[in-house]
């Protein structure tokens, strides 16, 4: 399209007699054309003299004026010569008419200008370096490289900032890093490479920024290189990869967003980036940035002289008040803080960044829009500013013939400019400023801060790790007071400050917790709300404090997604792993992330204990799932692809049933179908039963090993065919004939619960079949339930009721309504794994009657509930020197009951009421059995 029909406005000439007779130059005499030259050559005495240059090749551009702007980038890289500088310089000045015009005339909006003087910027930077580099000078005498494919002697050159954001303003200097390859001359040349590559940078400089009789092309800054006041204006990737490793700042960390490679080798550009995403993007929600960025604005602020409040005359609109470089450093600042978990928040443009955070909830949709349009608008005025006299000028007119000036480049009245400029200013720095210090009702928090509160405890704080720093210690004392005051207030303060003082001496490092709690008030409540409650989930806690980085995530309090989207969940964040160590770490995050989730639900009462019972489960199962592939990958790797078929991991127990407690370890068996297959085939094969006992032991060692991230789970793999003596995996052959033959009652009873996890579909259906073909045989009935009752007494005798709390050991506990319940199904031929469906199987065999049933899941929630809580709290057996008021409260709600006393009454009544029942179902069969044998059964009477 056209430059002349998209034309929409003008600025009015503020300087008829500067703008002379431009206009008649052009050979175009359209009216809106006309007023566009005469308003822009009044205003700007250097787009007059553009236009006194290059009228002839900007009347040949207005039929497809993009097409124009390519051709001249297009034509730079084509040519490599002595006339480089002219031409460059020629290209510019075209570049800048072209763009100033467009800008003006609403042509292009504010993307499409800095994106066009960006992508010139780009185009510019290459060509001088083709140039200078094929210089005698420096191409005679640069080493042989010993790499193959020879682009740019090594060199590659990242454009910083704006210029890497294609955000470049009108009258821009361009920030450049020039680094070059190690490993692109042998380690004898590479001295006498980098002598050579140094020199050319300054060459590449020089040509673009030096002025002569053409111009300049950009004033060129190589200074946002590591350490510049001791390094070279080239130096190696690999020294800048150990400075960012080792040295790297935050405000480096912002200026990497933007950072993108735009000349000479950019695969290797793009290389070196990706190898700075650890350093840019970190792991954990970084609040610390905000206090750093807040630190440097206040520098910036101070070295320029830019305080006090906001007039217009001579303000920045830039880096003073209100101006654009806060607008900046919010939108990076929230990117860093959460850029390093949601990629979809690494955006390098400003616009896209505020939208980006909007999406996912870090700011608000209204901020988003309004700091946009702020930004817009701000940067529009900057362009004005510097399209004057083409000068690299920042800051608003001191007098009032400069603001008239700039009001009719505007096409604006100077009231509504400044009435303007003053409403946009104070919003920015209104909206930034509380981001960066929010207020705080300092009276209030200092009176609830009673000094004499846990005052010896407090004064131990300064030695612990978390403290041992300046900086977490001025970080820590802005949020004591409120954390202090929720202690205090707290059911059982005492015990909460005792608790918190357990975590806070568990940390490792405070910087990033403290600012974490800092930017976000509402954590300091659930930390006090877990200390008060939970002393294990505060210890949990001060070991992965990281994991409160999910609360802030936008999803945490979402209700439980289905098995299949935590499975995809999963996935997605181990496919972004680049090794299987790396795989290990990363699932351990994952499962403690979300592990914290089911906890936090739980004490706050978003789910019951039922509830999270099962999203224990369900969380495990996932992690079985999605380990298992990595597991076998890597170890199919050595030992070549598994025989026959693949092997299947079977859940036993409590995770077969689709319940677990927070702390509950993993019943898993394995088997596996090897097709009459002897050995693998791989670099170092093994025999088919070492390969899959290896391999299981591979994948018990992928959940309990001890990594940097912790460790999974407990695995337990003693209900495998024959126990501790049996081979931890078993082919599926061997499976079928021991459970049909040789298999325990016992062990019939742990299959009513087994379910398949992972594994080939051939082989989970052929565990099934053998599954229910057990447990649908024929069985001697009174057989079973003798070997059962034997087991309950064996069970009473081990493991005897442990105080009045023990709603699991001892008569009438859940262990034995779980054997009760398994047996119904035993004796119904059922293959329901759920407690209530095996009761019901057992009242439809006439077994159980349905008062026994309703008796009995009366019970065991009460129980289990009672359990599970018990275990998040305090990690054991209710233990009242552990629990404190608000633990006792936390029980209580879960259970229904009004008191700790009627709660230990129903416990004990209904344990009776399970142990007649269970005596009743099973001494009576026991004593037809002996009577049967002619044996007398005084003993089971």
């Amino acid at each position: 399209m056209s430059f002349l029909t998209r034309l929409a406005k003008w600025p009015t000439p503020y300087d008829r007699t500067q703008a002379g007779d431009i206009a008649a130059l052009s050979i175009h005499k359209d009216d809106n054309w006309q007023a566009l030259l005469t308003g822009a050559a009044g205003c700007s005495p250097y787009l007059a003299m553009l236009m006194q240059q290059e009228m002839v090749w900007l009347d040949a551009s207005l039929d497809d004026p993009e097409a124009a702007l390519g051709a001249v980038n297009a034509d730079l890289l084509a040519h490599q010569d002595g006339d480089m500088g002219a031409r460059l310089r020629q290209g510019k000045r075209r570049m800048a008419l072209l763009t100033g015009l467009a800008d003006l005339g609403g042509v292009w909006d504010l993307r499409q200008v800095t994106h066009a003087v960006s992508k010139f910027a780009d185009t510019a930077v290459e060509a001088a370096m083709r140039t200078v580099l094929a210089l005698p000078r420096f191409a005679n005498k640069l080493p042989t490289p010993i790499k193959d494919g020879s682009v740019a002697a090594g060199m590659t050159v990242l454009s910083m900032g704006k210029g890497g954001a294609y955000e470049l303003n009108y009258s821009s200097d361009i920030d450049l890093i020039v680094l070059f390859e190690d490993d692109y001359y042998s380690a004898q040349d590479v001295g006498d490479a980098r002598a050579v590559l140094i020199k050319a940078t300054r060459a590449i400089a020089a040509l673009l920024s030096d002025v002569t009789e053409h111009g300049y092309v950009f004033r060129t800054d190589l200074r946002l290189r590591p350490d510049p006041s001791v390094t070279p204006v080239c130096l190696s990737i690999s020294a800048a990869e150990r400075y960012y490793e080792g040295l790297g700042r935050t405000w480096e960390r912002a200026a990497y967003i933007k950072a993108r490679a735009v000349a000479g080798d950019i695969k290797a550009g793009n290389g070196f980036l990706k190898t700075l995403v650890p350093f840019i993007w970190r792991r954990h929600l970084d609040f610390a940035a905000i206090q750093d960025a807040h630190e440097l604005r206040l520098k910036i602020r101070q070295s320029k002289g830019l305080g006090g409040p906001i007039t217009l005359p001579g303000h920045n609109i830039k880096l003073g008040r209100g101006g654009i470089r806060e607008i900046e450093f919010f939108t990076q600042t929230r990117q860093l803080i959460a850029g390093g978990r949601d990629e979809t928040l690494r955006c390098s443009g400003t616009l896209d960044g505020l939208q980006a955070l909007a999406a996912k909830n870090w700011i608000t949709q209204d901020v988003a829009d309004r700091l946009s349009d702020h930004y817009i608008a701000h940067r529009t005025v900057e362009h004005r500013l510097q399209m004057i006299n083409d000068a690299q000028t920042h800051s608003l007119p001191n007098s009032e013939d400069g603001f008239a000036r700039l009001a009719d480049f505007m096409g604006v009245s100077v009231r509504d400019l400044k009435e303007d400029l003053t409403r946009r200013l104070e919003d920015v720095h209104e909206t930034i400023e509380t981001f960066f210090a929010p207020s705080k009702n300092n009276d209030e928090t200092d009176a609830a801060d009673d000094k004499n509160f846990g005052r010896d405890m407090v004064a131990a704080w300064r030695a612990y790790p978390a403290l041992r720093s300046d900086r977490a210690v001025q970080l820590f004392d802005r949020v004591r007071p409120k954390l202090m005051q929720g202690l205090r207030q707290s059911s059982d303060s005492q015990a909460a400050l005792l608790h918190f003082d357990m975590f806070l001496k568990g940390l490792p490092a405070g910087v990033q917790l403290f600012s974490l709690f800092e930017a976000n008030p509402h954590l300091v409540d659930l930390i006090v709300d877990i200390c008060a409650t939970s002393p294990d989930l505060a210890a949990y806690l001060s070991r992965n404090s990281g994991v409160l980085d999910v609360v802030l995530g936008g999803g945490f309090f979402a209700p439980w997604p289905e098995s299949a989207v935590l499975d995809a969940d999963l996935a997605t964040v181990l496919e972004q792993t680049s090794d299987y160590e790396a795989a290990l770490d990363v699932t351990r995050r994952w499962k403690k992330e979300w592990h914290f989730r089911i906890g936090v639900h739980h004490l706050r009462g978003l789910i019951t204990a039922a509830q999270a019972g099962r999203q224990y489960a369900d969380l495990a199962v996932a992690v079985v799932r999605g380990l298992t592939p990595y597991v076998e990958h890597q170890f199919a790797a050595k030992h070549g692809a598994a025989p026959g078929q693949g092997a299947a991991i079977i859940a036993m127990g409590s995770l077969g049933a689709g319940a677990l407690q927070s702390t509950s370890d993993l019943d898993l068996i394995v088997v596996y179908e090897d097709d009459g297959q002897d050995a693998s085939d791989g670099p170092r094969p093994l025999a088919t039963r070492v390969y899959y006992a290896r391999l299981t032991q591979a994948f018990v060692t992928a959940l309990t090993a001890q990594t940097a991230e912790g460790w999974l789970y407990e695995v337990d793999m003693r209900l495998r065919p024959s126990g501790r003596q049996g081979p931890v995996a078993t082919s599926m052959t061997s499976f079928e004939s021991y459970q049909t033959s040789e298999a325990w009652t016992w062990e019939h009873l742990a299959l009513t619960r087994a379910r398949v996890l992972t594994g080939p579909d051939s082989l989970k259906a052929r565990f099934e079949e053998v599954r229910c073909a057990v447990l649908t045989a024929c069985r001697d009935t009174d057989q079973t339930i003798g070997d059962v009752a034997d087991m309950i007494a064996k069970l009473e005798q081990a493991k005897p009721e442990d105080g009045p709390w023990d709603a699991k050991s001892g008569a009438g506990g859940a262990m034995q309504i779980e054997l009760l319940a398994q047996t119904a199904a035993l004796l119904a031929g059922a293959a329901e794994r759920d407690l209530e469906a095996q009761l019901a199987a057992g009242v439809a065999n006439n077994w159980l009657s349905d008062a026994d049933k309703d008796d009995l899941m009366r019970a065991y929630p009460l129980f289990w509930s009672l359990r599970a809580t018990a275990r998040l709290i305090a990690g054991d057996l209710v233990d009242d020197s552990r629990i404190g008021a608000s633990g006792w409260a936390l029980i209580l709600r879960e259970t229904g009951a009004e008191t700790q006393q009627e709660l230990q009454q129903r416990v004990q009544e209904l344990k009776q009421t399970t142990a007649r029942i269970v005596a009743r179902v099973f001494q009576i069969r026991a004593l037809k059995m002996t009577d049967k044998a002619g044996t007398v059964g005084d003993d089971h009477s």
